[in-house]
């Protein structure tokens, strides 16, 4: 028998999505309603679409580590964050990683579900635990197909990952650490609605593609002037406009980018 499903209404008047509980999934699925409005992409679509995908929509939760597929896996679903940030990460032969791009309330993971990939040449990973709004992957690839607006956002966003992605490169190649952590601060601040992050510097370094040293060296540096506080894998931002004057170029370009497309 088909589980009942609920409709409501959040105080701002957002449709919330009706979800089930399900076990041995790998991830923690919750029973409550599901606010759209907290993913960008989600938000902007137009009611009769929302209407239409409500009851595909189910409210997840992530761990610091999780992790959401893997190089070349099989992709059973689609994720839209809303409080989690999921990098993005490339592992080479040797064990060394370097981050790609990450994604937070402001995109989905898992893009080659609906540009005809299928799977991934990396792996997704949980760097800030969190919240995320799940979609069965054959759901969305009909809803793709269908054109609308759906489509038009994914295109959109599927544009703006491609530019982090492409300056990601270019910072890691010309860029100190210090500005990268900077524009990797950023990015993460950007796409949650705190101003602490629970990250190690270990876990940082690999992110960055860096030794854990030159990260502590930067996150240091980050906080005798005041831009930062670091204290037992908890960053504060302090000052974000001091990470902005620090940061290089390729951070604005980034946000640019995002706001144009998605905005």
């Amino acid at each position: 028998m088909r589980d009942m499903l609920c409709l409501a209404c959040a105080p701002d008047g957002h449709l919330l999505a009706p979800v089930q509980a399900e076990a041995g999934l790998g991830v923690r699925v919750f029973s409550r309603p599901v606010d759209l409005s907290k993913n960008r992409l989600l938000s902007a679509l137009p009611p009769d679409e929302i209407e239409r995908l409500l009851p595909n929509f189910q409210q997840i939760s992530f761990a610091l580590g999780d992790v959401v597929y893997e190089f070349s896996g099989h992709l059973d679903y689609v994720y839209f964050p809303t409080t989690a940030i999921v990098s993005l990460l490339y592992t080479m032969e040797n064990g060394a990683t370097a981050e790609m791009g990450l994604t937070g309330n402001d995109g989905v993971v898992g893009i080659a579900l609906f540009m005809g990939g299928g799977t991934m040449p990396n792996r997704a990973v949980v760097q800030s635990a969190g919240d995320a709004i799940r979609m069965k992957a054959k759901v969305l690839q009909n809803e793709f197909a269908l054109g609308g607006e759906f489509q038009r956002m994914l295109l959109r966003y599927t544009q703006a990952l491609i530019t982090q992605i492409s300056q990601t490169a270019v910072c890691n190649r010309l860029h100190s650490v210090e500005q990268q952590l900077c524009r990797w601060l950023l990015l993460s601040h950007d796409r949650v609605d705190t101003a602490e992050l629970i990250m190690t510097q270990e876990l940082i370094a690999d992110m960055l593609g860096v030794r854990r040293e030159g990260v502590t060296v930067a996150a240091g540096h980050l906080q005798d002037v005041g831009a930062i506080s670091y204290v037992r894998g908890r960053i504060q931002i302090l000052d974000r406009q001091k990470l902005e004057e620090t940061a290089c170029e390729c951070y604005r370009v980034v946000k640019d980018e995002f706001d144009r497309l998605l905005g």
